[in-house]
Formats: C-alpha cells, structure tokens, sequence
C-alpha cells in the first residue's frame, strides 16, 4: 500500500519541530521571519503560517506582534511586591543566572540622573543579565562616587549592587513602560530592532531616604512580565503598586 505524502505546512512543522529538541533553536530564540521561511522552504506565506500555528498549538514556538515567531519559554515571573534582584528571582525560578559587565566608567550622570543623585560625577555600568545563558535584560545603573570608589568592576560583576553598598537600603521607587529596542540595545539583547521591550526605571533609597541608586532595565517583552497580588478591599480594587499616568 502506497503511504500518503504528508502536506507541505506539516514538513516544514516536521524540520521545525526537529530543529527545536535538536536546540539548534532554543527556548526564547528568534526564528527567521515568515519570508526568509517561505524563501527557505520553497513554500507559501500561508503554508509557512499554518505550519507555524500547528506548532504553536503543540506549545512549541509562539508570537509577539512587532517581534516575530519565537521558540516558546515559560517568561520569568517578577514580583511587584518586594525590592529584590533580577538573579534572586531566576534562582528561584529553577534558572540558571549569570551577569557580564559590558562597560564600567566614572562620568557625568544623564540629566535625568542628575536630578535624583548627588554629585557631580557617578560611577555608571552597564551589564547584560542572562538566563540558562540567553540574553534577558539590559541594565544600566548608576551611584554616586562617593558610594562606589571601593567598588570594583569584578564585584559589580559577582554582586548587586545592593549588596556592596556601604549604606542600608530603605526601599525603592520602580516605574515599568513600554518602550522598543534601539539599534545597540537590539544587538546586544539579540532581538529585532524596534522589537517590544519593558522598561524599569527603578530609584533605590537609603534608610534616611536620599537616593543611592538609579537603574534602567529593559527587558524583551515576550522573556518576561511583571505581577502584582490584588487583595480585596470593600472600598478600593485599585492595583496595589500601580497607578494610572494619563
């Protein structure tokens, strides 16, 4: 008995499929984009989406409007409710966390920055956080000079900041938008440029309440999201930890 050919879009599933539990495409990579697909299978637009949607069924891959098709990952839950780092909660999500220090200089703080440290000059870094070794986010941080002259690029490398300044922490102000990846911010987070991203602009207090950090974190959107719990309350639903910027 002659065997059926299998359809077209269900092949191209098939070496798609293969070349995920190979990991020659691995949880959170980008795949190519539906016409390099068509290109490279000889096949429709149309046959490449279906192909890609039963997939996407299966859980295997999924897509972001204005980044693409991805192979699917389990996006890293960040809580809301309390001050921690970013390798704290991949640590307790089973991940493995890793940092690099992209650049370590003294300089002239932003004007943004400037407004909330003290001093004319801070030490600025700029670090990729990676998790089971992909890119995850971006950070930029920023402290004053008189907190960071004992500081060194190999301990910002191995610590947070947190946990090396010479003051204690009182507490943080974290605002989270939307913003889309720029041309070097793209190349190195390896994602589409213009692709979805969330941004962090987190301001870190001492005990008496003067600001000793100043951090921006941008996160590819389709890694990560952030939560927050919703107690009941008789007069109020209002999100703990949100408010409406109009």
């Amino acid at each position: 008995m002659k065997q059926e050919r299998k359809p077209r879009y269900a092949q191209i599933g098939e070496d798609l499929r293969h070349r995920i539990a190979s990991g020659e495409l691995g949880p959170g990579d980008l795949l190519p984009s539906e016409a390099q697909l068509s290109s490279a299978y000889e096949a429709s637009r149309v046959t490449i989406r279906r192909a890609l949607d039963a997939l996407r069924t299966e859980g295997l891959v999924d897509a972001r409007q204005g980044f693409g098709w991805f192979v699917a990952t389990p996006p890293l839950r960040q809580s809301l409710a309390r001050l921690g780092t970013i390798e704290e909660q991949l640590a307790a999500s089973g991940r493995s966390p890793e940092r690099r220090v992209l650049s370590f200089a003294y300089r002239l703080p932003p004007t943004a920055v400037a407004e909330l440290l003290e001093g004319d000059e801070v030490l600025e870094v700029r670090r990729l956080n990676l998790a089971d070794h992909q890119p995850f986010a971006l950070v930029t941080v920023w402290c004053p000079r008189e907190l960071a002259d004992e500081l060194s690029r190999a301990a910002v490398e191995r610590q947070s900041f947190i946990d090396l300044l010479p003051v204690e922490v009182g507490g943080a102000h974290q605002a989270i938008s939307a913003t889309v990846a720029s041309e070097p911010d793209a190349a190195v987070l390896e994602v589409p440029v213009g692709s979805p991203m969330l941004r962090a602009w987190r301001v870190t207090h001492d005990r008496g309440g003067r600001a000793v950090l100043v951090a921006e974190h941008l996160f590819p959107s389709h890694l990560t999201e952030f939560v927050v719990d919703l107690p009941h309350e008789d007069r109020s639903m209002a999100a703990t930890g949100m408010r409406l910027v109009v």
